[in-house]
């Protein structure tokens, strides 16, 4: 018998209470009988329901243990209608509210009375809300307030408290992390006050430092995944706007793109490079840029394999803030899963105790230590050489890997996190392409 799934605690708010059990609603083996037994009405509502209209990213994270909810997304990805939903999902009787956006009039004009906007959401959930002009406030009909602020006036944020807040467009904030401290010291109600940040990104520090926080858990979407929601007309003006620029990524794909010309990849380079690899590998190996401590950067962890002369960047496994051993683990069930013929690891921080701890997890095949005598962007400008010949390739879903390779060269001089994924890339396509001597041994993933 199949088990029904259970809906994540933070999906709950927008299960309406309708007459079947939720769970059995969702389980494969008994949803059309349950539909059938469903009259217009609930059916109708049941239809209705964001969790069943939403795209994925446009959902709360499934795990509850989280403080910060970011969505990056491109133009018309729906980081608006997910901001409403969540935050008119938390609009209970006595609820303290926060409302940030870039100016008042964006809150007033996006946030509350947009299509996609709170009050629209609002009344579609049977909550009506009413705005207060003069205290510049949306009223609930359940009691909840939700208070307006400007990113403008950070200083407006001193001394009122909250349960949750919903922070729009915070790239475009003037003094983005200024304002974010403010609006985080007012968050102080309830068992576990929460924020969710709607945006389309920018490579600035505020946010970058955002997404490295412990407790945030980020999301995306690209225009194209909310396209059926979206005017062809809009559609088309984007794209003829963006389209084959590096901004495209930006705008239209939601990453996190640097536009100084400093960096040695480019943003539209990207898309032609995502694509299925091949079936089998001549060698396949994990590079390990490891870190110190536990309370140090990300362990980058990269597994790529080569094909002839050409080679495919297979999986990112970077995870932070783990500790030596936790890391070395993490790197020995990498190279068994994806059954990697060699294991290559930075040694600048930790010397021979790298191949000691990695060979103490398990891992099923030699390690190879190489040392960094040349800065980030010299020993990358032979590997960025390999895309520009085009024998490198990318698995789809490396965002976060390629954002590093936008940011590398630049990354350093901004005193911002090390591109570990980044640098793992390097050591991993130098030692397929650059600097291999071992025979071949076919591989099947």
């Amino acid at each position: 018998m199949t088990d029904a799934p259970s809906i994540p605690p933070s999906w709950k708010p927008f299960a309406t209470k309708l007459s079947p059990d939720w769970t059995d609603l969702l389980a494969d083996s008994n949803r059309r009988e349950k539909l059938s037994d469903l009259d217009e009405e609930t059916l109708r509502r049941l239809l209705s329901n964001w969790m069943l209209n939403a795209h994925p990213a446009q959902l709360p994270p499934t795990d509850d243990d989280w403080g910060t909810w970011l969505f990056l997304g491109g133009r018309g990805a729906g980081k608006t209608r997910a901001g409403a939903e969540w935050l008119a999902s938390r609009a209970v009787s006595g609820a303290r509210l926060a409302l940030v956006a870039p100016t008042l009039h964006d809150v007033r004009e996006v946030m509350i009375e947009g299509p996609s906007g709170l009050r629209a959401v609002a009344e579609a959930a049977g909550n009506p809300a009413s705005y207060e002009v003069s205290r510049r406030r949306l009223r609930f009909d359940s009691g909840a307030l939700a208070y307006a602020f400007s990113a403008e006036d950070p200083d407006s944020l001193r001394g009122p408290q909250f349960h949750h807040a919903w922070a729009d467009e915070f790239c475009a904030w003037r003094g983005a992390e200024a304002v974010l401290a403010q609006l985080r010291l007012g968050l102080r109600l309830g068992r576990r006050p929460r924020l969710v940040v709607t945006t389309t990104p920018k490579p600035i520090r505020a946010l970058r430092r955002l997404m490295a926080e412990a407790d945030t858990v980020l999301t995306r979407a690209g225009t194209d995944t909310n396209a059926a929601n979206l005017s062809p007309a809009f559609l088309d003006g984007l794209n003829r706007l963006y389209g084959g620029t590096r901004l495209a990524v930006q705008e239209l794909e939601g990453q996190v793109v640097d536009i100084d010309g400093a960096s040695l990849w480019r943003a539209e380079d990207f898309p032609r490079l995502r694509k299925a690899g091949p079936e089998r590998y001549d060698r396949v190996v994990l590079a390990v840029d490891p870190t110190a401590s536990g309370n140090g950067n990300a362990c980058g962890l990269i597994v790529a394999g080569r094909f002839g002369d050409q080679a495919h960047v297979i999986a990112d496994r970077t995870a932070p803030r783990l500790s030596p051993m936790g890391w070395a683990t993490r790197a020995a069930e990498t190279a068994r899963t994806f059954r990697a013929d060699l294991v290559v690891a930075e040694a600048n921080q930790g010397g021979e105790m790298v191949r000691t701890l990695i060979a103490m997890a398990g891992c099923p095949v030699p390690v190879k230590l190489v040392h960094a005598r040349l800065a980030k962007r010299m020993r990358a400008e032979p590997v960025a050489a390999l895309y520009e010949q085009g024998r490198v390739s990318h698995a789809r879903g490396l965002f976060a890997l390629e954002e590093e390779l936008l940011a590398l060269g630049a990354t350093e001089d901004e005193g911002g996190d090390s591109p570990d994924r980044a640098d793992a890339l390097v050591w991993a396509l130098t030692e397929l392409l650059l600097d291999y001597g071992a025979g071949p041994r076919v591989a099947r993933l």
